[in-house]
């Protein structure tokens, strides 16, 4: 079991929500899935996911909702494929409507459940989302690019026909072409990721063996 897939939760959600526990048994004993908490401000968060990926050299990217954000723009960067599930590729207008107190919807390793949407982290949010499809923030490094021909074949969007929050496949087109559907909601329930997120992650390890220059030692 040499495999790595690194998996990046939604906003409210954490490394032990149910995506995340479905797709770690779906490849017991065939890959290892990382399913970390990522902290509520974006920077720090990619900050993580950098550190991450340099210690831990994962095969593959799984995002869901706003782990997809991340993972579009570092998935490149860091010459990884991904798979977005639901992308939100447009947080500010989500954080702007739910400013207030809230409390995440699945348990966190360090015990805080309870986080603040403000102004000041729908501006953290919108300096990433403004670049997004056009060069990485400051934090990669000033001369990477999220969007660029690796990333164009090797990032693939899976959308829910029932997802309600994010409608970003025409977005997302504009960008990439490897597009699939699943007949679900914008969280996937433990059976639509074992139905549909790990056949297209199995399909990309596949076809996306990690390059002789990282692999594992």
């Amino acid at each position: 079991m040499n495999k790595k897939i690194l998996f990046l939760h939604g906003f409210y959600a954490s490394g032990q929500c149910v995506p995340a526990e479905a797709l770690r048994q779906s490849f017991l004993g065939r890959a290892e899935v990382l399913t970390p908490d990522l902290p509520l401000h974006p920077n720090e968060v990619i900050s993580l996911i950098r550190e991450l990926i340099d210690r831990e050299k994962p095969d593959l990217l799984v995002g869901n909702s706003c782990g997809s954000f991340y993972a579009q723009m570092l998935a490149p960067v860091a010459g990884i494929p991904a798979l977005l599930g639901n992308p939100h590729f447009q947080m500010t207008a989500f954080l702007r409507q739910r400013i207030g107190e809230h409390q995440y919807k699945s348990p966190r390793k360090d015990g805080k459940q309870h986080f603040t949407i403000d102004e000041a982290l729908v501006e953290e949010f919108a300096e990433l989302e403004a670049i997004q499809f056009r060069s990485a923030p400051v934090a990669l490094g000033p001369s990477e690019h999220c969007c660029h021909p690796y990333g164009k074949d090797c990032i693939w969007g899976l959308f829910g026909e029932q997802d309600t929050l994010a409608h970003f496949e025409p977005l997302f087109l504009q960008h990439y072409v490897h597009s699939y559907h699943f007949p679900g909601n914008h969280t996937p329930t433990a059976e639509e990721v074992r139905a549909w997120y790990v056949p297209l992650a199995e399909k990309m390890l596949m076809q996306y063996p990690l390059p002789e220059d990282r692999v594992k030692p």
